[in-house]
């Protein structure tokens, strides 16, 4: 039978920022991703959304359901239906729950690469009573936004349109990473607005911006006290609000005045003058943004890192206020998914079990529960699942139980578009407690490492081949429509039916009523009392009007109404509630090196891509990047490979030579295995070059309220070893 070609427009999840383009099939197959036709978007577009057809379809994606046959890791499986597949997941978990209760259950997903959960993951869960619910948000955004919302009730978002200065906390946005971002940097730096880059590094922001502060790694809270010493002692702060609005200011100065600028300057590594004079330009522009960071979320002093970026954007007028960052709240057309996650139906002694509410709690239900009253109040709903941030587990916490049953045992994991493995830190901790389950399941388009330790994996649809209409997680209040235009293959399941089927084989088929994804996305619309195909005949995206100032009539969603710039959620759960700057693990002579991890590199998306040959292409091996200082002590030159050790665990790379690092450091990128030596080397060589491998999450390397850890500026040595035999030719020549 004859396919018509067809061109209909896509929410392209291959990367977490979800840019919407058009793609085109050919014969019933995907065959190209064109820009968009509209010319305010048509730039957003990067080489890793135009690779989608090599992508979803990849010879090696896996199309049928696997069974595990051989020993766990052993990557020997049976292709069965996925009845057989599902009926037998559900008997091994009612097994588990059976005799471990339902919190032995714990759930990794990825939202940006599912995308058609719709929160049924959590509504499965809190049916079943499990919450051990962890994403790798906990690490990148979700626990920026369960941070802001201590200090002012939500997360906000950068008016792009109207901002005169940009403060980028060692984020980079690219052309081929982060893509709308860096076009709207470079909207705005044409318009005249100024960019401050504090960055180790000489990176590609830091080379065209106004200030460029080379922070020592790890001292993004040194550097925002001292920024505030600055704005307090010259009165730079908005009176009025803080007065009005802010609650603890006399704490906060007073904590602040601990941090006179030669104490900051000791700490960063920055110049004073350099320091105050970035600390003038943020405050005295009219409209200025701390766009959202991955690198301050991931630092031993990160929750008072975050905020303090949200204290920032307080005391200087730039909350809720045109140029400066504004609170959006849910969509008021579009059920949230913090509704259908059915929340309040997890009994209070099951959401105390969740694991990191007693010791590290800032993420997890326990601070969710305190934030319920308020966040009805101003928002309308008391649970706020932002960017999925909100109401998780602690992943470290989980997978020690998982390895070592503390405080009870973890004995099934689900994972779905999520390589957990290489995901969290402390790689191997998490490897023994895979091995030491009773059930795993992949959710997944490829064979990878967490996938080769599942007893089943199951084959996922792909953003082509689905309807959907994003909402950014409630980040932001933008509708934006995807559109399916090609069929899966005949055994993917989309996220959504696998929840679905899973639900009706509990019991819970009532709490289930959507038989298909058309069906909740009817039912997410009907709050503006439409259906998927109106919403999709009417536009391809909705974006509310902006409004500033929200909090003159309802206040903000915390427990004193106001921005808490001294946090009594902080206070009554027996942290201090005042931020501070922490120390990081100290360098030594055995290892001398500061190293960063979790760097991307343009080609790939955390653990993904690396078997697309168009964009491997692009970054054949792993790069770690060395000062010419350093690498003339080490005696090395670019293309060497080398061991980096740290007191976790080793990996190898190859150096690359440059000057734009900083003297001392060491850049490791992010999520890298090799899926070409699947069959040659264990679980394709996940532990011979991932950065998860390096870092560690014990007590004392961790953030005190998140359980963090402290991936930026961790100690480390390098040592010259020759080219590894096992690597592909391509690997060897990149």
């Amino acid at each position: 039978m004859a396919h018509s070609n067809k061109t209909k427009y896509s929410v392209c999840t291959i990367c977490d920022i979800g840019c919407q383009l058009r793609t085109e099939t050919e014969e019933g197959k995907l065959s190209r991703v064109l820009a968009h036709d509209n010319p305010m978007l048509a730039a957003n577009i990067c080489y890793k959304g135009v690779a989608a057809p090599d992508i979803h379809n990849h010879a090696d994606r896996i199309r049928k359901p696997l069974k595990r046959i051989g020993e766990r890791g052993a990557d020997r499986w049976e292709e069965i239906s996925y009845e057989q597949a599902m009926d037998e997941i559900s008997e091994r978990l009612k097994t588990v729950v059976s005799e471990h209760g339902p919190e032995a259950l714990a759930v990794s997903t990825s939202g940006w690469n599912t995308q058609t959960t719709h929160s049924t993951d959590r509504r499965f869960m809190n049916l079943l009573g499990s919450p051990n619910w962890i994403s790798g948000v906990a690490l990148c955004a979700g626990n920026t936004a369960a941070v802001n919302r201590l200090t002012y009730g939500w997360f906000p978002q950068p008016d792009w349109a109207k901002t005169e200065c940009i403060v980028l906390f060692g984020h980079n946005p690219r052309k081929h990473s982060w893509t709308p971002i860096f076009n709207a940097i470079k909207a705005a730096r044409a318009r005249g607005a100024k960019v401050i880059v504090l960055d180790p590094r000489i990176s590609d922001q830091a080379e065209t911006a106004d200030l460029h502060l080379r922070v020592r790694a790890g001292t993004d809270a040194a550097m925002c006290l001292g920024w505030l010493k600055v704005i307090f002692d010259e009165e730079l702060y908005d009176k009025e609000f803080v007065a009005q609005w802010c609650t603890g200011f006399d704490e906060l100065k007073a904590r602040v005045d601990e941090y006179p600028l030669e104490r900051v300057e000791e700490i960063t590594g920055v110049d004073r003058a350099l320091i105050a004079e970035a600390a003038r330009m943020y405050a005295n522009a009219k409209g200025a943004v701390i766009p959202w960071t991955p690198i301050t979320d991931q630092q031993i002093s990160s929750t008072s890192a975050i905020r303090l970026h949200s204290i920032l954007r307080a005391v200087t007028g730039n909350l809720d206020a045109q140029g400066g960052e504004t609170l959006g709240g849910f969509n008021q057309s579009y059920i949230p998914e913090s509704e259908i996650g059915l929340h309040d139906l997890l009994p209070d002694e099951q959401k105390a079990k969740q694991l990191g509410f007693d010791d590290h709690p800032v993420f997890t239900y326990r601070v969710a529960e305190m934030l319920k009253e308020p966040t009805e109040k101003v928002w309308g709903f008391p649970y706020a699942d932002i960017v999925m941030g909100c109401q998780m587990a602690n992943p470290t916490n989980v997978f020690r139980a998982m390895a070592h049953g503390d405080p009870y045992p973890i004995k099934a994991f689900i994972a779905l578009g999520n390589n957990a493995l290489l995901s969290y830190p402390n790689q191997h901790q998490i490897h023994a407690g895979m091995m030491n389950q009773d059930l795993i399941v992949a959710h997944e388009i490829f064979m990878t490492p967490t996938a080769m330790l599942a007893d089943y994996v199951l084959p996922g649809d792909v953003f082509t081949e689905r309807n959907h209409v994003a909402d950014s997680w409630s980040w932001g209040n933008r509708l934006t429509l995807s559109q399916k235009v090609v069929e899966p293959p005949a055994e993917a399941s989309s996220t959504f039916q696998f929840w679905t089927d899973l639900a009706k084989r509990f019991d819970f088929a009532e709490h289930f009523p959507w038989e298909t994804l058309e069906d909740m996305l009817d039912h997410r619309l009907s709050r503006s009392n439409r259906t998927f195909a109106e919403f999709e005949s009417e536009t391809f995206m909705e974006v509310p009007t902006p409004e500033f100032h929200k909090y003159r009539e309802t206040g903000f969603a915390t427990p004193t109404g106001k921005v808490e710039l001294f946090s009594s959620v902080l206070a009554d759960l027996g942290f201090d509630p005042l931020p501070y700057y922490r120390e990081g693990p100290a360098l030594s002579e055995e290892y001398p090196y500061a190293v960063f991890t979790g760097v991307r590199e343009d080609a790939f998306f955390q653990t993904g891509q690396r078997n697309i040959a168009v964009l491997r292409e692009r970054s054949p091996s792993p790069k770690l990047f060395l000062h010419p200082t350093d690498a003339n002590k080490e005696g090395l030159v670019d293309g060497d490979w080398v061991k980096l050790t740290t007191v976790t665990g080793e990996v190898q790379a190859k150096i690359l030579v440059q000057e734009s690092m900083k003297q001392g450091h060491i850049r490791v990128p992010h999520g890298w295995w090799y899926p070409e030596l699947r069959g040659a080397e264990p679980l394709a060589g996940a532990f011979l070059s991932s950065d998860a491998v390096l870092c560690a999450d014990a007590d004392e390397f961790l953030d005190y309220e998140q359980g963090i850890p402290h991936f930026k500026g961790f100690p480390g040595r390098l040592t010259k070893i020759a080219a590894p035999q096992n690597m592909s030719a391509m690997v060897l020549d990149g």
